[in-house]
């Protein structure tokens, strides 16, 4: 048996935490009767239908995306701006991002259907490694950047330590190239980050997630993650 709003997420109708508020709302039925207890726990062979609708599992899909820049990180955007699902036109699964990269930012991006794997990897207690590329305005020097290894303080909260290593300078243009490695994600945090001690950001790039990397890909390219992948992420989570 496994709990409603896991199973929900995983057919892939919406997020674990989305699926909770259906439940609570009274949009979720079983067996013909409304249940709006948050952990209530289902069979299989249970009939459960969402606002209406009978719920069909999917298969679990698991994507690893070259997200370009000026992509919103979205099934779908109000302005009718570029989203990642329009680079999936034929995958049939009602996948979503795990998280998200800025509009202006390029780079690695997880999509499932598994709301479940999605929950593991994005909840705060759970520590996976984001490895970050910045172009940003400035000479850097190490001293100046050092104050991320410790974590600093950026709108209301401390942030994590990171790992920083300056990657290149160009004393001609004025500008440097910074890896930065953190786990956490909170709105803006890398560009507000490096903005702090002194480097705003002209251009970033998300180059790892984990042990993931972009090998391969090109921007607005994708490929499947293997089991064992999906498999060590979910390890990886754990461990952390």
């Amino acid at each position: 048996m496994e709990r409603l709003q896991k199973v929900i997420a995983n057919a892939g109708v919406a997020s674990r935490r989305k699926a909770e508020k259906m439940i609570a709302a009274g949009l979720v039925t079983v067996n013909g009767k409304v249940v709006t207890e948050l952990g209530t726990k289902v069979e299989a062979k249970d009939k459960i239908e969402v606002a209406g609708l009978p719920l069909e599992k999917e298969k679990l899909v698991y994507y690893l995306f070259y997200k370009p820049r000026n992509v919103i990180s979205a099934v779908s955007d109000d302005k009718n701006r570029p989203v990642v699902l329009d680079y999936f036109p034929e995958v049939p699964e009602r996948i979503y991002p795990v998280g998200r990269l800025d509009y202006d930012t390029s780079g690695l991006l997880l999509l499932t259907n598994d709301g479940d794997f999605s929950q593991k990897l994005t909840h705060p207690s759970h520590e996976v490694d984001k490895y970050y590329v910045a172009k940003v305005k400035g000479v850097a020097n190490f001293a100046q950047l050092k104050p991320l290894e410790k974590g600093i303080k950026i709108d209301r909260y401390k942030t994590a330590p990171g790992k920083v290593k300056i990657i290149s300078t160009d004393l001609n243009k004025g500008t440097s190239i910074i890896g930065l490695t953190i786990h956490e994600g909170h709105n803006h945090q890398v560009k507000k980050m490096l903005e702090a001690v002194g480097y705003p950001v002209m251009k970033l790039k998300r180059e790892g997630y984990g042990f993931l990397n972009l090998a391969h890909l090109n921007p607005g390219q994708a490929r499947k993650l293997s089991f064992k992948e999906v498999q060590e992420l979910l390890n990886l989570s754990k461990k952390d």
